[in-house]
């Protein structure tokens, strides 16, 4: 049974803080990506780490969301509204990081070649699983990506409102400032 607590506990608090570093990090890093020609000297190792980083933050969120449901979090504050809206954003912000991670896989496995992750161990490829695998999923990791970042953006301002305008705890529960 979970206990009513006051703050986040201190790895939550990494959880989310790194989370949302390497997140903002791997979409500058996409974008940038994109337009790399073949003959840039980072036009093999970018992709490299971007997967490498994508899939380790893939089992970072998995570990993520299994120590949040296993540890008990600070109610949210404000109105119906708001704690409903944080709620469905929170679970969004998930469901699209799992579109990524999925969509970013298939993308890199179409053509049958595994995943390297930082040449420890390669994640095995299940192929092209249907046509056009690769572009279809590359426009989903895309706009799954803009959308997280956006939606993500949104998060911040609302946790700044709440910290500046209604002056509550909502942002000190995630950094662990006091008052």
């Amino acid at each position: 049974m979970k206990q009513n607590v006051d703050q986040y506990n201190f790895l939550a608090k990494v959880n989310h803080w790194l989370s949302a570093a390497i997140i903002i990090g791997l979409f500058a890093a996409g974008l940038w990506m994109v337009d790399l020609d073949y003959y840039s000297a980072w036009y093999q190792d970018a992709p490299h780490w971007h997967k490498s980083v994508g899939l380790m933050l893939a089992a970072y969120t998995v570990f993520r969301v299994i120590w949040k449901m296993l540890t008990s979090s600070p109610q949210i504050e404000g109105s119906h509204f708001e704690k409903v809206a944080a709620k469905i954003a929170h679970a969004l912000m998930y469901l699209l990081l799992f579109g990524i991670f999925i969509s970013g896989y298939l993308i890199s496995t179409s053509d049958g070649r595994g995943i390297d992750i930082f040449d420890w161990i390669t994640v095995p490829s299940l192929g092209a699983l249907f046509e056009d695998q690769s572009d279809i999923a590359g426009m989903l990791h895309y706009y799954f990506a803009c959308v997280l970042i956006g939606l993500a953006s949104v998060h911040a301002i609302a946790a700044l409102k709440h910290h500046f305008v209604n002056k509550d705890n909502t942002l000190r529960k995630i950094t662990g400032a006091t008052k």
